[in-house]
């Protein structure tokens, strides 16, 4: 390693390149990655075309990442061209986000068809908007042609009018038709994400038929492991898996190994609860059916990922008290970030003014000492965090089907006997606050209000915000809306009724 580095310092470029071509891709990536900057695509540009290949394979996805960035800039697109075909779809869609986006469309035409395809639907839809508007009718005919149906769906519902008209028109009439079939479907159900490309075959088919079915028709299929046993009418039958079809014998029928225990969805069904599904039995694929049982699509495990983590996004967004947002956050301007808070802070503004009606209401008793007075906030953030806590915790066991409407009792005793702990403790510590930092000796009195007023608080607090969640979900609300703004402002609100009334009954 330091004899190579040593000839690149000198400027011996012959003798490293002779040495580097007598060397292992594995040795070379791992020289590569010493290299500096500024010397890496000429030194790579010194390997010959089969090293440099397997060389690239070797690197860690950062170092290509680089080197890919490099050659682009340095416009070495005949050396790039191979690489690209080398890297993952992912990784690719992130690569074309540093590209200037005039030149977008020209490094996009160097992927061959099928990888181009997959970083397609990778890219973001302002991307992809911007290669179809630069796209032939031609290349637009091909792609349409490469891409999965349900893909080619959900790009075309992020596009606009004008440019959906286009990729439909460049589309063939059975897929055109497909398309146009799958958006009527509503946009939450299993029936809008599902794809028709799936492998099917008839129960008297041998195992060796299955096989002959599969190469003919699995290239074009989203997957084929897991195949659907259907007859005439399409009704579903069984379920064979390619493990099943591998460990049997070439003339097994498929009715003997076909599972009929099947686990299926309606087209209506929402697609949040398919991806539950999807996480609770561990499918690859999901078999969509109408309600008379026959097969119209499939829905594929990327798809469940992608609808799992739009669900989350949402539910945080919820609990922060924010509209969601189907844009990546610096691709959404700040009218929209705007308009998506405002209306929840108004709203959060309004309610918070009725903890200032109970104060001023309250102002002569709380003018008792000013202890009562500074203790305010600390009685609020701890109610407002200890109802928040309950809430969070019981909206992700609703999430996850830990927990149903019909546990509340045994929601509530559990909550209850870990509040009461919970403000045992939280009373103990704010009491030695007091005799500490305030130093109430002489006023035990205000002290036991306090610390009453602190207990009763973070045991109210819990009960509200464990019941909330499970009362909006029965309601048929989204649970993730009454999370911690609300329950924080509903809490701070009582627990200030609370206090002063516990002030003015033992204070008066």
């Amino acid at each position: 390693m330091k004899e190579l580095l040593s000839l690149l310092e000198n400027n011996q470029i012959d003798e490293l390149k002779q040495i580097l071509s007598k060397e292992e891709p594995c040795d070379v990536a791992e020289f590569l990655n010493a290299v500096p900057r500024e010397d890496l695509v000429d030194v790579f540009r010194l390997l010959p075309k089969g090293l440099a290949l397997k060389t690239f394979v070797e690197m860690e996805v950062e170092e290509r990442e680089i080197l890919v960035e490099d050659l682009f800039e340095n416009k070495y697109f005949i050396d790039l061209k191979p690489l690209l075909a080398e890297m993952e779809p992912s990784d690719l869609a992130e690569f074309f986000k540093e590209i200037p986006e005039t030149q977008l469309p020209f490094v996009f035409r160097l992927l061959p068809r099928d990888v181009a395809a997959d970083t397609f639907v990778a890219l973001d839809s302002d991307l992809q908007e911007i290669l179809i508007k630069a796209f032939s009718d031609k290349e637009l005919q091909v792609m349409m042609d490469e891409l999965f149906i349900d893909d080619a769906v959900d790009i075309i519902e992020d596009m606009p009018v004008n440019v959906v008209i286009r990729m439909l028109g460049q589309a063939d009439k059975e897929t055109r038709d497909i398309i146009n079939e799958i958006l009527k479907y509503p946009k939450d159900s299993a029936g809008s994400i599902m794809t028709v490309e799936y492998v099917s075959l008839k129960k008297d088919y041998t195992v060796a038929d299955a096989f002959d079915k599969i190469r003919r028709t699995g290239v074009d299929s989203e997957t084929v492991y897991t195949c659907y046993v259907t007859d005439e009418r399409r009704e579903l039958l069984g379920v064979v898996s390619a493990r099943a079809l591998m460990l049997s014998s070439l003339d097994t029928k498929i009715s003997s190994i076909m599972e009929t225990n099947i686990v299926s969805v309606e087209t209506d069904t929402d697609k949040e609860e398919v991806a539950q599904k999807f996480d609770k039995y561990d499918f690859l694929a999901m078999p969509v059916v109408d309600k008379e049982n026959r097969l119209v699509g499939i829905v594929t495990i990327d798809d469940a990922m992608d609808i799992l983590q739009e669900e989350t996004t949402e539910d945080i967004s919820k609990m922060a008290a924010m509209t969601p947002n189907d844009k990546p956050y610096l691709k959404t301007s700040v009218w929209r970030i705007w308009l998506n808070r405002v209306p929840w802070l108004l709203l959060l503004m309004i309610s918070a003014t009725f903890t200032g009606i109970i104060i001023e209401q309250n102002e002569a008793t709380l003018a008792f000492s000013i202890t009562l007075t500074a203790s305010i906030p600390m009685l609020m953030d701890t109610g407002g965090n200890a109802g928040s806590q309950a809430s969070v915790t019981i909206i992700r066991g609703l999430a996850l089907h830990e927990v149903e409407f019909k546990d509340i009792l045994k929601v509530l005793w559990k909550e209850v006997r870990v509040s009461v702990l919970l403000g045992l403790t939280l009373s103990v510590a704010c009491f030695a606050k007091l005799m500490l930092i305030n130093q109430l000796y002489d006023q035990l009195n205000i002290a036991f209000v306090i610390c009453l007023a602190m207990f009763i608080t973070v045991v109210l607090a819990k009960v509200i915000g464990c019941t909330l969640p499970l009362l909006a979900k029965k309601c048929k609300l989204d649970p993730a809306v009454v999370a911690s703004p609300f329950i924080t402002t509903i809490v701070d609100a009582l627990a200030l009724i609370i206090y002063c009334n516990i002030a003015l009954a033992l204070l008066a």
